[in-house]
């Protein structure tokens, strides 16, 4: 809403119309409710000299059978304190217990030295294992039998096991580790493990399925109709 124009005469005299309608009527209230304003204005008990503080205290007094009654009442649903299983709280020293890589079995001190570390050393353990030596000195060897080309080329036919502690990617799930395993089997398209597949059937050794016989040549040789 623009704001009004106190320099124009026909709202000079709008405002000095409102103004006094407004005296008018306030001046009118105080004469309907004197006796009212007379009443409340004059203190006839005695003083108190209470403080504020007084007042709320005397607030909270009354209140406080309440709060009683409502706490043994609530006892019964109260939330009981939650039982610690370990009451020993492990320190910094205590993180690395029984689960380094070194106390697991995967990793040796002496061929990684970034393996020997306090108990209170709280650096991330490596992630890689330590490359050959003879491995890295084709690195600083001359082209092209050597260098980066064919050191990567080497690198590439080491398992990953052999080059990292675990399994860091989704495609190192497969197969990790696997030599340690007693359950190996042999590959399902060899000799022997067609012939260990027929001698623990229980039926015995089978003839070879119909789709691994030769194919028939199409015409009256076969008279299924005889």
């Amino acid at each position: 809403m623009p704001l009004l124009d106190i320099t124009n005469p026909a709202i000079i005299i709008f405002l000095i119309e409102n103004y006094e309608k407004e005296n008018r009527l306030r001046l009118n209230w105080i004469h309907k409710h004197w006796e009212q304003i007379q009443q409340a204005a004059t203190l006839t008990r005695e003083p108190t000299n209470y403080f504020e503080t007084d007042v709320i205290a005397h607030n909270m007094v009354g209140g406080l059978p309440t709060i009683t009654r409502d706490h043994v009442v609530a006892g019964f649903n109260r939330r009981k304190t939650p039982l610690r299983d370990g009451k020993f709280i492990p320190g910094v020293k205590h993180l690395r217990h029984g689960h380094s890589i070194v106390e697991v079995g995967l990793g040796d001190p002496k061929e990684d030295k970034r393996l020997q570390k306090p108990d209170d050393d709280l650096t991330p353990e490596p992630v890689m294992r330590p490359v050959d030596q003879e491995l890295t000195k084709v690195l600083y060897k001359s082209k092209p039998e050597f260098g980066r080309v064919q050191y990567l080329a080497k690198r590439s036919k080491t398992l990953p096991e052999q080059k990292y502690y675990f399994a860091e990617s989704s495609n190192n799930e497969y197969g990790w580790r696997l030599k340690d395993s007693e359950l190996r089997e042999n590959s399902r398209h060899g000799r022997c493990w067609h012939l260990t597949k027929s001698l623990r059937s229980r039926v015995g050794p089978q003839p070879d399925p119909s789709h691994y016989k030769s194919s028939e040549l199409p015409g009256p040789s076969n008279c299924t109709g005889i």
